[in-house]
């Protein structure tokens, strides 16, 4: 393990009893009221697209749609790889539709959005893993609302340099890629994907352009220690990537993977003062944060420098 001298690490709380299905109270709030939910979910229905927060069941959908922002899931929603913490459907997907770039075009400039996120399925069954279509959406969105920031948040490409420089080239303002967890169990929960590969791809976008904003998730609850966790910061950090997000593991189903445990507020609060003493330039830390949660809060200046250097809940 790396030797962290500025830091002070918090010791390792014990699990909280188990309740049943039932979830602690800080995982518990309101929906969000307003016909913006509706807005949303029509016009997503009437450009056929997908979006991630519908195949993942993610928590925050009623909370982003509210707010009419979503993450557009590109390459159909059928996803290769059967990872254990994800809902994303599995199969053998479709052809690529050659006017999902204009359709997802349009439906940026219908939202009003100023932050665009694009994650995908992940596709080996292409040659590229689907690297030129994440291209063509970046340049289709850029040329609607050329005042957007585009942020992608791709799959590994199996570690293809050239997939991974096709993105790069596009230039998104943000490039994300999440770990998911630590080493110890990567097989477990990502299945095919591999600790270091990812490492590697993040590491190479910052080599190849140092202007792009590199970002990373982890999901905490799922077993990792706290020490574990604290290396893999360090892998970050030394690979220069320059934003961290950190959430609670939610199964979706209860065939999914189960939670370990459920992270505390505070830890998250704490975890999150610890990573930016490492040198991050934003960290958003909470039970309910994932990826692309607030993407928008974190778009960056000209200079490279982030905007907003405060943490979401």
């Amino acid at each position: 393990m790396r030797s962290l001298t500025l830091l002070d690490k918090p010791e390792q709380p014990a699990p909280p009893p188990r309740t049943g299905n039932r979830l602690p109270p800080w995982l518990k709030r309101p929906l969000p009221t307003g016909n913006g939910n509706n807005f949303t979910a029509h016009l997503i229905e009437d450009l056929r697209l997908e979006t991630v927060c519908e195949s993942a069941k993610c928590p925050n959908r009623p909370e982003c749609w509210s707010r009419r922002t979503a993450t557009f899931m590109i390459m159909g929603n059928l996803c290769t790889r059967t990872c254990s913490f994800c809902s994303v459907p599995k199969g053998t997907p479709e052809h690529l539709e050659l006017d999902e770039p204009a359709r997802l075009a349009e439906a940026s400039v219908r939202l009003g959005l100023k932050h665009v996120v694009i994650t995908s399925v992940t596709r080996d069954d292409l040659p590229d893993g689907g690297a030129m279509h994440f291209a063509d959406c970046i340049e289709a969105v850029r040329a609607r609302v050329p005042d957007a920031a585009l942020e992608v948040l791709t799959p590994d490409f199996l570690g293809d340099p050239v997939a991974i420089d096709t993105v790069t080239d596009a230039n998104p303002e943000v490039f994300n890629h999440n770990l998911e967890t630590v080493p110890r169990l990567h097989r477990t929960v990502r299945g095919r994907a591999l600790y270091h590969r990812s490492l590697g791809l993040l590491e190479r976008v910052k080599r190849r352009a140092p202007h792009i904003v590199t970002k990373a998730g982890l999901m905490l609850g799922i077993g990792e220690t706290i020490d574990e966790l604290f290396d893999v910061l360090a892998d970050l950090r030394a690979i220069k990537c320059d934003v961290l997000t950190l959430g609670q593991y939610l199964a979706p189903t209860v065939k999914h993977m189960p939670v370990a445990r459920f992270v505390p507020p505070s830890e998250f609060d704490s975890l999150a003062a610890t990573a930016r003493l490492m040198g991050f330039k934003q960290v958003v830390a909470g039970p309910y944060v994932r990826s692309s949660y607030h993407a928008a809060d974190m778009v960056p200046t000209r200079e490279g420098i982030l905007a907003n250097s405060g943490h979401g809940a």
